[in-house]
């Protein structure tokens, strides 16, 4: 339970935020009708907090399971940790704005911008507790937030974050957890009432799509406060998928364009760009401040938007998205036996070395770190093919996979994740990749082969926490088997083999190791000596994968 909000907690609180959106996202996306029924609502929040995570660093992309998270350690000296609480809290602010996406990502990224004000300039001193600055900071975030809009809206993303910072301010008392708790409680009661403040949304069927994202942000807050996981959505929240749009549905009540772009400009002009802008279409978002802002609006005239940012200072990153086509796009059937690739996500130079090999578009995060949504997305393009088969290598990274999938197919690709939940997986699937046949069945014979091998590996503790297994302990030996903590131990000879037994209790024919970077000497011997004694009727193959954290990886086929 924590007491205060440092840098640390910020840092998770981006993080849990970033996971549940990635969780959400296709169900966020389903919920997109106003203010225009483009289904990109969830993949536009996940790619703004990605941004938002990546820029207050120790975020980006984590290893592969939560107990390897960064041990964080705060410093004793209270003007050290509040400077460092101020760095990150304007780091996220600034991720966000550079990263916003989209109607709601731009609102979310104002609203956090609020937040970012208030932690950043103050903290929690002996003056003000941690529960007062968490009120204040929602209270900002909702005033930022309907700033932004140039004609607010009831029953979208600001009426549940103006119903949060409400509730907030009535908690009384120095209690954090109750504070968080009674903000995302009324957030998640906000976003039930919508379809009745929105005409549009009522008529779907539907609650709003951006609220639903930010009671995603509040309810990672809570986790993050109290260690709790979030308390399941109130039936009367739930999404009730509408059907698709017809590719006309967006012309006839609106304007046909949205128009984003970054725009560095002195404060003083952002009057006059707002004036200049209002009259040529609605859904207008101008956020920012320190000479840079995140414009958006829906118009007819892309010419005349564009030359508004270019009065008032200069224009970048600029993006034009006719709604018409995306939806045509979205709707659009795609030929059968087209050309096809493989993106595969890699987590070491030798795994990366074999799945090229293999024919495989290799796509590695930096520094070994799981890949971000936009370096996925540049390898599906570059892999140059109408149809495309991503394999993540981690449950992880399924997310940022699936983001990127959803803004390929806006570009008229035809883009499947598979559901690999490790390397060995990835390499079984690639294993019966077969491009000659049908789209639809060779994702099947690749998901089947994927599923079909159990996968497991060893790592070390970094710090005490509670699995499945038991309480481990820093420095600890820790097996894993299909993603949960099985065995905790002393020595990482004994803790391999007995991985190894457990993935075999079943029988295995094929038997695939793929050694890390850590893997210390002896230790592949004693593995394969073991199979060759217990298991002779099983094959064996060994890789050098040179993945961090993980000296061993095995997959039973």
């Amino acid at each position: 339970m924590l007491e205060v909000l440092d840098a640390a907690a910020v840092r998770r609180w981006g993080r849990a935020s970033l996971a549940g959106l990635g969780l959400a996202r296709e169900e966020i996306d389903a919920l997109n009708v106003y203010p225009v029924p483009d289904g990109d609502t969830g993949t536009n929040l996940f790619l703004t907090l990605e941004a938002a995570v990546e820029e207050m660093g120790h975020g980006g992309p984590r290893p592969m399971l939560a107990y390897r998270d960064d041990v964080e350690e705060a410093s004793d000296d209270p003007g050290q940790r509040q400077a460092e609480l101020a760095r990150t809290a304007k780091a996220m602010a600034h991720g966000a704005l550079m990263g916003a996406r989209g109607n709601s990502g731009v609102i979310v990224s104002q609203m956090l911008r609020g937040m970012a004000e208030v932690l950043a300039g103050s903290g929690q001193t002996a003056d003000q507790s941690a529960a007062e600055t968490l009120r204040r900071a929602l209270a900002r975030a909702s005033e930022l937030g309907y700033a932004a809009v140039a004609q607010p809206a009831e029953g979208t993303v600001l009426t549940v974050m103006r119903a949060a910072a409400e509730a907030a301010s009535a908690v009384p008392g120095d209690d954090l957890a109750a504070v968080a708790r009674t903000a995302a409680e009324a957030a998640r009661e906000a976003l039930a009432r919508t379809p009745d403040q929105l005409e549009a949304l009522r008529r779907a069927g539907v609650v709003d799509a951006g609220g639903r994202g930010l009671v995603v942000v509040l309810d990672a807050l809570v986790t993050t406060v109290t260690g709790a996981p979030p308390p399941p959505m109130p039936r009367a929240a739930r999404p009730h998928k509408p059907p698709p749009p017809a590719a006309d549905a967006l012309t006839p009540d609106g304007p046909s364009y949205e128009v984003m772009y970054l725009l560095r400009a002195e404060e003083e002009a952002i009057p006059t760009l707002r004036t200049s802008l209002l009259p040529l279409g609605d859904s207008l978002l101008v956020v920012g401040g320190e000479e840079l802002w995140n414009v958006h609006v829906h118009v007819d005239d892309v010419g005349a938007a564009i030359e508004a940012g270019i009065e008032a200072g200069r224009p970048f990153r600029i993006q034009v998205t006719h709604f018409r086509d995306q939806v045509a796009r979205q709707r659009a059937a795609h030929p059968e036996g087209a050309e096809r690739a493989v993106v595969a996500l890699a987590g070491g130079g030798g795994l990366a070395d074999l799945l090229r090999e293999s024919g495989a578009v290799v796509v590695q995060g930096a520094g070994g770190l799981r890949p971000a949504t936009r370096e996925i997305l540049d390898g599906i393009r570059m892999a140059g093919t109408p149809e495309v088969v991503v394999l993540p290598h981690d449950k992880d990274s399924v997310p940022s996979a699936e983001a990127a999938a959803e803004q390929a197919r806006a570009d008229g690709l035809r883009v499947q994740v598979l559901p690999t939940r490790a390397s060995v997986q990835v390499l079984a699937a690639l294993a019966v990749h077969d491009p000659e046949r049908r789209f639809d069945d060779d994702v099947v014979s690749m998901t089947a082969a994927a599923r079909a091998t159990r996968y497991g590996g060893v790592t070390t503790a970094v710090r005490e926490a509670l699995t499945t297994a038991g309480v481990c302990h820093p420095g600890d030996q820790l097996g894993v088997v299909s993603g949960d903590i099985a065995v905790i131990g002393s020595d990482l000879n004994q803790v391999a083999v007995e991985v190894l037994n457990r993935l075999l209790s079943g029988g295995g024919e094929l038997v695939t190791v793929v050694t890390g970077a850590e893997a210390p000497p002896g230790l592949v011997e004693l593995v394969l000596a073991h199979l060759r004694d217990a298991y002779p009727e099983s094959d064996t193959a060994v890789y050098t994968g040179g993945q961090r954290h993980y000296p061993l990886l095995f997959g039973v086929e």
